[in-house]
């Protein structure tokens, strides 16, 4: 294709240049400033073929935005294998071919984001933060779809458009602030050790390459017997480190740009600054661990680190940016259920319904053939039977492989099946079918453990915001948060109670009142009046 369009450009002859704007028929364009009109005053012809596919194709130019992960920001890199969990070889519990060989390089791709708020939302907002990575191995796709933080607010996917509905801004006035949220979590006491974290500098990474990531949800690796392990997936960065930044901080930060993250990884990788982070995974056996005062498989919970160590495995560099920021990071698609031979699911309740949700979500934003684009395509052959959709400019088609045979099985050239070459993974069920919330959801304790490790200014920040969030709220809702926090640690809740105190006292009747009110009415009574004209 390349060579025909080649050869049609040298036969066009010096009538078109190499920069030469033409349409999307190849028709060079004489005149881009002016519509066709009758006379230079009057109406336009339906005929205006050029403006009619600028103006069309610009009226499309956007895909749905994301409901959840709208603002973002990407970068092209790779993995590079340390052959190792720890100290032992990494075969020994997975047979996942990237893994396998020190030094080995997988390409990979990586788009960082924002959750709850919109595409043109400050990146200074007080949010968990997306980090989705995207391995394009020998073995086809590996989407490893995770945040900055190592927990989550929910552990039943039943809950999630709930949690977000009540997290996006209110429904009526599209004016964004805490009530939802706080009415929401204050009947969802496995949302708070989430709180906590989001609450403190935490919820504020200085940036996107000063943070970690992490595959939040418990995974499983398998091994060439066929026998899982339980495994959670750390991004610990190297050599540029953590920051996070306090409410005061961000509120000047986003004085000034509202873009500081975006364009802080563009200027680092376009500098040469290239940012670094170490994959690390806990390991546990695939059982229930009763000895564990939590269930391993849910999502609220850290897994202590001096009981299941971090095992490092490889690392990551991102070394390049995008060439075009729609086409790579925005159409860039990503699902917890994109696995490869050696990966492969829990019984984790909140990764199973993303499995669904994630690569649904994909298809009816980006359409039907979203894999066929450049940035989701897999770097190795691919051959389907799947036809047609919205988009589709290729057949998924093996050579050889006959264009009337779009099934199988076949007796005749049609594909076949893949030989197993290694033992399967079958774990084995034996309960009831039941609707339960599980045996062990301990919701309190390590929101406590984790308030008592904050350093003390970390623990002034995170009340300091906690009260400022509150005290817009009903107060039914404070009491419902603050019994929380106190059966999270004693000291934890007195605080937030007594922050409250002092807040109603300091606006007095209209404690409700939030700064964000008084921006609204500053902004008429601090206003310039004008003349009109």
């Amino acid at each position: 294709m390349d060579q025909e369009r080649e050869n049609f450009s040298r036969n066009a002859g010096e009538t078109e240049q190499e920069d030469t704007l033409t349409d999307r028929q190849g028709h060079p364009i004489h005149d881009n400033q002016n519509v066709r009109t009758v006379g230079n005053r009057g109406p336009m012809t339906l005929e205006n073929y050029h403006f009619l596919e600028k103006i069309t194709h610009f009226d499309r130019e956007r895909i749905p935005e994301r409901v959840v992960h709208a603002r973002g920001a990407g970068a092209h890199g790779y993995f590079e294998a340390y052959g190792k969990a720890g100290d032992e070889p990494v075969s020994k519990y997975t047979r996942a071919k990237l893994f396998q060989t020190p030094g080995k390089r997988t390409p990979v791709f990586v788009r960082f984001s924002t959750v709850v708020h919109g595409s043109g939302s400050p990146e200074t907002l007080r949010d968990p933060r997306g980090f989705a990575v995207k391995f394009y191995t020998e073995e086809g796709n590996w989407d490893l779809v995770g945040n900055n933080l190592k927990i989550f607010f929910i552990r039943d996917p039943l809950k999630f458009p709930d949690m977000v509905h009540a997290f996006k801004p209110d429904p009526v006035s599209n004016v964004p602030g805490p009530v939802g949220m706080f009415d929401f979590v204050s009947r969802s006491p496995e949302a708070t050790h989430m709180i906590t974290f989001v609450f403190s500098p935490w919820g504020i990474p200085a940036n996107y390459r000063q943070m970690q990531g992490s595959g939040v949800n418990t995974y499983k690796w398998v091994n060439a017997e066929g026998t899982g392990v339980l495994v959670k997936y750390h991004w610990e960065p190297l050599k540029q480190g953590i920051k996070n930044l306090t409410q005061k901080e961000a509120n000047e930060i986003q004085g000034m740009n509202d873009s500081h993250a975006t364009q802080d990884l563009y200027e680092a990788i376009e500098r040469g600054d290239y940012p670094e982070w170490e994959l690390c995974v806990q390991i546990m056996s695939d059982d229930d661990h009763p000895e564990l005062e939590f269930d391993p498989l849910d999502p609220t919970k850290l897994w202590p680190a001096d009981q299941f160590p971090f095992l490092k495995v490889g690392k990551m560099v991102l070394d390049r940016n995008p060439e075009n920021y729609y086409n790579e990071v925005e159409q860039a698609a990503f699902g917890t259920g994109v696995l490869v031979d050696g990966l492969d699911f829990s019984d984790d309740k909140l990764l199973q319904g993303r499995t669904f949700s994630y690569s649904d979500t994909q298809r009816h934003r980006v359409g039907t053939n979203y894999l066929q684009l450049p940035i989701n395509a897999p770097k190795k052959r691919v051959a389907t039977n799947q036809r047609g959709g919205q988009m589709q400019y290729f057949v998924d088609k093996a050579p050889g492989q006959s264009p009337h045979v779009d099934y199988e099985p076949s007796m005749t050239d049609g594909l076949k099946e893949a030989q197993q070459t290694a033992k399967p993974h079958q774990p084995n069920y034996h309960a009831n079918l039941v609707r339960e919330k599980i045996d062990r959801p301990l919701d309190f304790k390590q929101a406590g453990d984790t308030y008592r490790a904050f350093e003390n200014w970390e623990r002034d920040e995170l009340i300091s915001n906690l009260v400022a969030a509150l005290i817009q709220c009903d107060t039914r809702i404070q009491e419902g948060m603050v019994e929380y926090f106190t059966n999270a640690d004693e000291e934890y809740g007195r605080r937030v109670r007594e922050g409250l105190d002092q807040a109603k006292k300091d606006r007095g009747s209209d404690a409700g009142e939030s700064i964000r009110d008084e921006a609204v009415q500053d902004a008429e009574r601090k206003s310039h009046g004008a003349d009109p004209y």
